[in-house]
C-alpha cells in the first residue's frame, strides 16, 4: 500500500534514523490508530462536546486539572500565549491583532529561545506575546527570571527541549518555584517528552506534541489548571480557527495515549537493535559507541564517529550521502560538524537498520 502509494506520488523511500521529527512526518502511528482516525473520521460529532470530553479524558490520564487537544505543540505555544495574555476575554481574544494588551510580557532564558523548525518567538509573537530574554546563552538562573518580572509580564516560558542549552540552566522545578515566588504562570513546552504526568506537576501549562512520543496523529496537547486551559478554548474561536483540530485526530490521539500508557518501555530492546551497527567499527576511522539522549530521556541511540584522516571521508560527506541516495537515509545530525551522527532506532522498520548498516559500509570505504 505504501509503496503503490509513494511511487504513484513519485516520492522517495525514507528511512527515519533521526527520531521523531516533523520534516519527516514525526512518527508512524499503529493500525489500531489508524482504526480510531478511520472511525471518527467517518462519522459525525458535536465538536464543542468533543473538545470537552476529549480533554476530560486526557486530562485524567496526565493528572492535571483539565487539557486540551491542539493542532501541534507548536501552535499550543501560541494558544497558551494568547489565553493568558487575553485572560480568555472573547473581545480582546478576536481583537488581538489590533488592539494591544499592555500586560504582555512573556520571560524567557536566552539559552531556551530555539528554532525546532519554526523560532519558539513567533509563536509567541503569534499569540499576541512580547518575548523578554533573560540571562545567558550558557546560563540561566532563577534570579535572572525573578529580576526581570514586572507589572507587564504576563508568563514565564519554560522550554524543555534537546534543543535548548542544557547547561547551567536551572531545572523545571526550579523554574517553576520562582514563577511561584513572583506570582506569575509558568508555561513549559514539553513537546517530545516521554513523561506525560510530570510536567502538569510543576507548571500552570503543560504543551506536548501529540505525534512525538505518544506516537498519534499530528496533533498537540495542553494540559494544566482549569482557569488557564478554559482562556486556551477562547482562542479556537481567535487564532485558533486556523489552527483547528480535526475530529479524526482527536479520536486517533485518543487512542493512541491509551496504547501509551499501556506500552513497555522498549529502551533495552532498541538499545540492542543498536549491536547490528557495530560490525562498522571494524572499518578504518569508523568508531561507533552507544549514547544515551543528550537532555536525559530513557533514548539510546548510536554515535558514528567518522576520523577524516583514516577513513578519507567525513562524517558531513557521509551523512549527505545517506541523505541522498536512492534511500533517503535521515540520522540525527546535529553533530556532523564535530565528526559524528547519530542513529535514532526508536522510528526504524523491517530491514532499516541492515540498509543503514551496509549504506555506512559503502559510504566509507569498508567492503
Amino acid at each position: 500500500m505504501g509503496n503503490s502509494l509513494f511511487s504513484k506520488y513519485g516520492l522517495k523511500r525514507v528511512i527515519n534514523a533521526s527520531g521523531r521529527m516533523s520534516i519527516l512526518g514525526v512518527s508512524a502511528p499503529t493500525d489500531t490508530v489508524m482504526e480510531a482516525m478511520k472511525q471518527g473520521g467517518q462519522s459525525y460529532v458535536e465538536i464543542a462536546d468533543l473538545v470537552d470530553k476529549a480533554g476530560d479524558h486526557i486530562a485524567g490520564v496526565l493528572g492535571s486539572e483539565a487539557a486540551v487537544i491542539v493542532n501541534s505543540a507548536s501552535s499550543g505555544i501560541a494558544l497558551s500565549v494568547a489565553g493568558i495574555v487575553t485572560q480568555g476575554n472573547r473581545r480582546r481574544s478576536e481583537q488581538l491583532h489590533k488592539e494591544p494588551i499592555a500586560k504582555n510580557e512573556i520571560i524567557i532564558l536566552k539559552g531556551h529561545n530555539v528554532q525546532y523548525g519554526a523560532p519558539v518567538e513567533t509563536m509567541v509573537y503569534l499569540g499576541g506575546g512580547k518575548l523578554v530574554e533573560v540571562g545567558y546563552a550558557n546560563e540561566g538562573r532563577a534570579e535572572h527570571i525573578e529580576d526581570a518580572v514586572t507589572d507587564m509580564t504576563a508568563a514565564i516560558l519554560y522550554v524543555k527541549s534537546h534543543h535548548a542549552v542544557q547547561k547551567n540552566m536551572i531545572s523545571v522545578e526550579e523554574a517553576w518555584e520562582a514563577a511561584k515566588r513572583a506570582g506569575v504562570p509558568l508555561i513549559v513546552d514539553a513537546a517530545a517528552e516521554e513523561d506525560l504526568q510530570k510536567y502538569v506537576k510543576c507548571s500552570d501549562l503543560a504543551i506536548y506534541s501529540g505525534s512525538k512520543a505518544i506516537e498519534g496523529p499530528t496533533s498537540g496537547i495542553v494540559a494544566g489548571k482549569r482557569e488557564y486551559i478554559e482562556w486556551v478554548k477562547v482562542q479556537l474561536h481567535g487564532i485558533g480557527r486556523s489552527m483547528k483540530v480535526g475530529k479524526e485526530t482527536s479520536f486517533g490521539l485518543l487512542q493512541a495515549l491509551d496504547e501509551y500508557r499501556v506500552k513497555v518501555d522498549r529502551s533495552e530492546e532498541e538499545k540492542a537493535s543498536l549491536q547490528a551497527l557495530m560490525p562498522l567499527n571494524d572499518i578504518p576511522g569508523v568508531r561507533v559507541t552507544i549514547v544515551q539522549d543528550e537532555a536525559g530521556r530513557a533514548i539510546y541511540r548510536a554515535r558514528v564517529q567518522i576520523d577524516p584522516q583514516q577513513a578519507g571521508t567525513t562524517a558531513k560527506d557521509v551523512n549527505d550521502g545517506l541523505r541522498q541516495g536512492a534511500i533517503a537515509i535521515y540520522t540525527r545530525d546535529y553533530g556532523v560538524r564535530q565528526g559524528y551522527f547519530d542513529i535514532d532506532p526508536r522510528p526504524l522498520m523491517g530491514d532499516d537498520m541492515t540498509v543503514i548498516e551496509s549504506r555506512i559500509r559503502e559510504l566509507t570505504g569498508g567492503k
